[in-house]
């Protein structure tokens, strides 16, 4: 056989098909309600050309990155199910554009994240925002949370950085899934259809079992989550498609020193700001904080190393009703440390929170027919989104410009007016919030509201320090 015929008769590789969290952010997407999420990184910049010299690089870099080719398409096997596949023409100019000068990145970044992706191409840009008195520079990189979650869009962006900050691992093609159908059961996902072995019947059975109980639990606290619900309405909106965003930088070591008075983890300190930041924005807004407790929905990352599929997402989550209504700073830390202790010995397999381990259990076709239905479920299960994006601790560069700061920006569920995200660079914390603008046209209070609050926990602190 030559090798033009070995070349015709060689089996094509198997699609890389979406998992079922995957679909469903694909599926629940409308022109209102953009299902991407970003991360807008400010640049110190050594002159005015230095934008122009970044948004070269990173239309260069990108064709080198595999995860960056890949756009979005059905399949016709599974019925309703959709897979990554790498564009022959892939044309990185489609994604990278080099915007106006501004000297509002968050306002330049608010208008760029309500214009959905283009879902016929790889749905990700890179916006490079000059700064408008040439010091600076800002680059906004969108990702639709079906290509990447958090995590995963941290290593694409990284693939385009600086070659010197970036580990050669982090630009190697993912490994390629295994080839044949994928089984509908829980535990065999993995498995190819000539590789099952009849005496390994039972223990799968077993596990099916198992994970139908898990779902019963999971559906059974959804459901309780929706009884008893003390929120706002400022949590909630019509979807208008408009988006707002603020940052707000804090200093590790002031969280380390509050962590460290009332103990806890850093993570609990950073939830409990944000409860005390939205009681502060209700109160000056007018609306009040009386007996308001809304659920937030703390998203968990289940991604293992060396998975088959390192680019899907892998969320569970935990919910926490933050104490709003509560006065008293420490009172609000003790008491979001409190719900987090429950959640945590619980585990990310239980509770309300772990919601999106449901969607394993839905078929592909049940995705494309129940989108509109999920999208609408959201603002019953939770009021607003609190996710921590973890960062590298080294430098990023981009053409040698180093990366100052960097704010995530998490995508909004449909009828909800905020979502905050929040990582941690070079000593410093940063907030990305994102609102509906509609809805909320005074975000700026909630982002004075998040520095007022953690001032007034130092304080407390060190008052209590001082009692001791």
């Amino acid at each position: 056989m030559n090798s033009q015929q070995s070349q015709r008769t060689r089996p094509a590789p198997s699609p890389d098909l979406l998992a079922p969290l995957d679909l469903a952010f694909w599926n629940i997407e409308t022109a209102e309600h953009p299902m991407h999420l970003g991360a807008l990184g400010v640049f110190a910049a050594g002159s005015p050309g230095d934008a122009r010299h970044a948004a070269e690089l990173l239309a260069a870099r990108a064709p080198a990155v595999p995860g960056l080719r890949m756009r979005i398409q059905g399949v016709r096997i599974p019925v309703g199910g959709a897979a990554r596949v790498p564009v022959s023409d892939f044309d990185p100019l489609d994604h990278v554009r080099l915007g106006d000068p501004t000297a509002d990145f968050h306002a330049a970044a608010g208008a760029l994240m309500e214009r959905p992706l283009d879902r016929a191409k790889p749905p990700w840009e890179a916006h490079v925002l000059p700064g408008a008195d040439g010091t600076s520079f800002a680059v906004l990189f969108k990702f639709h949370h079906a290509l990447a979650d958090g995590l995963r869009a941290l290593t694409l962006a990284a693939g385009v950085m600086d070659p010197m900050d970036l580990p050669v691992s982090r630009t190697a093609p993912a490994a390629e899934p295994p080839r044949g159908f994928r089984l509908p059961f829980p535990g065999m996902h993995d498995l190819r259809l000539g590789d099952l072995d009849p005496r390994k019947l039972p223990g799968l059975l077993r596990e099916g079992a198992s994970s139908a109980v898990t779902a019963l639990d999971i559906g059974t606290s959804v459901v309780r989550a929706t009884w008893d619900v003390h929120t706002s309405p400022a949590f909630s909106s019509t979807a208008t498609g408009t988006r707002r965003t603020e940052g707000v930088v804090l200093e590790l070591d002031d969280v380390h020193r509050v962590r460290k008075t009332v103990g806890g983890t850093v993570n609990d300190v950073l939830i409990a700001v944000v409860a005390g930041a939205l009681r502060r924005w209700l109160e000056e807004r007018g609306n009040g904080s009386e007996g308001v407790r809304p659920r937030a929905l703390i998203p968990v990352s289940r991604r293992r190393p060396r998975t088959a599929h390192p680019q899907g997402n892998r969320l569970s989550g935990y919910l926490v009703k933050l104490p709003v209504d509560e006065g008293d700073p420490l009172a609000r830390l003790r008491s979001v440390r409190t719900a987090m202790d429950h959640n945590k010995d619980a585990g990310p397999q239980r509770g309300a929170g772990a919601v999106a381990l449901l969607a394993d259990h839905v078929p592909p076709l049940g995705h494309l027919l129940g989108g509109p239905v999920v999208a609408h479920a959201a603002r019953l299960l939770f009021d607003i989104l609190v996710t921590s994006v973890p960062l590298p601790s080294l430098g990023l560069r981009l053409g040698g410009c180093p990366l100052t700061e960097v704010y995530p920006l998490a995508p909004l569920a449909q009828g909800q007016s905020l979502a905050v995200a929040v990582s941690t660079y070079r000593g410093r914390i940063h907030y990305g919030l994102v609102a509906d603008a509609a809805a909320v046209p005074d975000l700026d209070l909630l982002a004075t509201g998040i520095r007022e609050e953690l001032a007034a926990l130092v304080r407390v602190c060190e008052t209590e320090r001082g009692t001791v």
